[in-house]
């Protein structure tokens, strides 16, 4: 299992792109929009991860509801595996919450779920399909 990218919860995508890449270097490629999870993401290449920036569009989005009681900053760890379900099923075998049962679209045209904060520790795990 690799680190596949660290999620950023940020008010402004524009505004926080541009800062970024001047850590970085130029994003990966345009923004995107998850319909499923009701944002707007852009992914700069740090190595062999990446830095995903996430601004909510709607209020209802998680990422909204992240922002409202944290602020910007660290929203989540995304691990590339095989399986996304396979993954979340043996959390749900070993008891442990989740907070998607089966996998869903994600950005990049990948299989993504996530595993309940309680899970690991207090933080937000997402589970990738990929190259």
């Amino acid at each position: 299992m690799e680190l596949d990218h660290v999620g950023i919860a940020v008010r402004e995508l524009d505004r926080s792109l541009t800062t970024w890449q001047r850590l970085l270097g130029p994003s990966d490629g345009p923004p995107e929009d998850v319909p499923s999870q009701n944002v707007r993401v852009a992914f700069l290449s740090a190595g062999s991860s990446h830095v995903e920036l996430l601004e909510p569009t709607s209020s209802e989005s998680a990422v909204a509801k992240f922002l409202d009681k944290r602020g910007e900053g660290i929203h989540h760890l995304a691990f590339r595996v095989p399986s996304v379900d396979r993954e979340l099923s043996g959390l749900v075998g070993r008891g442990e919450k989740v907070v998607d049962a089966v996998s869903r679209p994600g950005a990049r045209g990948r299989r993504v779920g996530f595993a309940h904060p309680s899970a690991f520790g207090g933080v937000l795990v997402e589970f990738v399909e990929g190259p």
